[in-house]
């Protein structure tokens, strides 16, 4: 009896000591981070901005339409006022919720919009999104101690949607600036601002993806944390309380929150902020590119290892890259030894360079790596390169009818049509079928290479077409309008045996 009541014994310490890690693990695995300290400590540093504008109707703007009964003191009341466009009757001016007439202007004070913004310095300087402010007469800024201030507008750039403004006051609580390049995909992020005019709302979620494209000088932080209409300007939060970014875009159908927004990267924004704070203004380096992506078809056949760099799409006249060396159909691998991963990084790479800075650039011509030098210029406004259009057969001239085996009917250019489409060499195509036109091609396209090989005339070119290995992509960098691309020409597909 005595050893039954042992065994027994064992056998429940053994089971209760196997099942306690298992139970131990399994709630710490559904364990979930608390917040809260995070937001005491950073909340305060977090500021609503509302903007205002002066009317220039004749008449008064309009009262909000509030939901009957409702008064000042109802949580919902700012809601109403701000975003709930007015009555419209007889004898009131204005055309919706900003009540603006066609008289002379009032100069009465109309809400215009709401947004965030957090406090980087003690003295006064907090940063938010540039269409928060953009077309603002006022800006008005309020602290979570309800102390309100009008801001000062510094500067504000368009291009990173990044915006400096001041407020005068001291000792006031700050951010610290965190490090983008350390987030991680899958981290816990937080986003604290106003959605809705709601101040001081948190919501949190994760990094769902770093460096996502949508704009030439941004490689935007993706989250799925709740960002709404007034969230924008607001800071997204690390766990340790840094910033790594500003709230700035949100993908939507609906124009609510969807499960994907977008936050400029605090190193970027601080470059932009810096700048701003210094001379109000954002001076950007640019070298007189149009550029395009570079694929896996096109990259291969060129004699790369793999789809990276820009591709030069077209060269501004006069500009830097023109008097570097740099020709259309160049990739280019590395900027001031920075390597292109997309063609995305050059402007951003380009932008950040100070005006007048001599710098090494890389580039793939032809099979092979080449070294030039380029001295950057400041950009003052869009540019691009601008060319007459594709050239036409000219009088006189012979077009040959038969297609080759690409499915092309190209023409000589005369020497006086490249001078004015500044090309060495190159042919016209005349008319298109088979794989050409499967791949794209049109006509009136100018074809300035083939396989890395420059076509000098069209008999060259469908001497060096007869000769080609069909069962291979071949590649042609392939001129029409201001730009060119290459164009990837991939076989036949076999045919298919019939049943018997």
């Amino acid at each position: 009896m005595t050893r039954l009541i042992f065994t027994f014994l064992l056998l429940t310490l053994s089971a209760a000591s196997s099942l306690l890690p298992i139970s131990a693990s399994a709630q710490g695995s559904r364990e979930l981070p608390d917040f809260a300290d995070l937001v005491e400590r950073t909340g305060p540093a977090v500021v609503n901005i509302r903007t205002t504008e002066r009317s220039r109707g004749s008449a008064p703007a309009a009262a909000p339409q509030m939901p009957e009964g409702m008064d000042e003191n109802d949580p919902l009341y700012e809601f109403f006022r701000r975003f709930v466009p007015p009555r419209q009757g007889p004898g009131q001016g204005g055309q919706g919720p900003r009540g603006r007439g066609d008289g002379n202007g009032s100069g009465a004070e109309v809400p215009r919009g709401v947004g965030s913004g957090f406090i980087i310095s003690a003295d006064g300087f907090l940063l938010t999104n540039h269409h928060v402010v953009e077309g603002a007469d006022e800006i008005y800024v309020t602290l979570t101690d309800k102390r309100e201030f009008k801001g000062r507008l510094i500067g504000s750039d368009r291009r990173t949607d990044v915006a400096l403004v001041k407020i005068e006051a001291a000792n006031l609580p700050t951010l610290k600036i965190g490090d983008p390049a350390r987030l991680r995909v899958g981290e816990w992020v937080v986003a604290i601002g106003s959605p809705f005019g709601l101040d001081n709302t948190v919501t949190a979620g994760i990094v769902s993806a770093k460096g996502r494209d949508t704009g030439d000088y941004l490689p935007f932080i993706q989250t799925d944390v709740a960002v709404n209409p007034g969230n924008s300007g607001g800071p997204l939060l690390n766990m340790r309380g840094e910033v790594i970014g500003i709230n700035s875009q949100i993908y939507s159908r609906t124009g609510g929150f969807m499960g994907i927004s977008f936050a400029i990267p605090i190193d970027e924004a601080m470059r932009v902020s810096d700048q701003l704070r210094a001379s109000g203004r954002v001076t950007r380096g640019r070298i007189g590119v149009g550029i395009a992506e570079v694929t896996k078809d096109v990259a291969e056949p060129l004699g790369l290892t793999r789809a990276a760099g820009a591709l030069v799409r077209n060269v501004e006249s006069g500009g830097p890259a023109e008097k570097a060396g740099v020709e259309v159909g160049d990739i280019i691998l590395k900027f001031d030894n920075k390597p292109i991963e997309r063609s995305t990084d050059l402007p951003r790479i380009v932008g950040n360079t100070k005006p007048g800075t001599k710098v090494p650039v890389s580039v793939w011509r032809k099979g092979a790596p080449r070294e030039l030098s380029l001295t950057v210029a400041e950009m003052q406004s869009e540019q691009t390169a601008r060319a007459p259009a594709s050239g036409k057969t000219q009088p006189g001239q012979a077009a040959p009818t038969q297609a080759n085996a690409l499915g092309l009917v190209v023409s000589d250019i005369t020497d006086e049509r490249k001078a004015q489409l500044k090309i060495k060499s190159g042919v016209l195509v005349d008319a298109v079928e088979g794989l050409a036109a499967r791949a794209g091609l049109r006509q009136g396209d100018v074809i300035l290479s083939l396989n890395n090989q420059d076509v000098v005339n069209a008999k060259q070119l469908n001497d060096t077409v007869a000769k080609l290995d069909r069962s291979k992509t071949q590649v042609m960098l392939v001129r029409r309008g201001d730009n060119a691309q290459f164009v990837p020409i991939r076989p036949a597909a076999p045919a298919t045996p019939e049943a018997k």
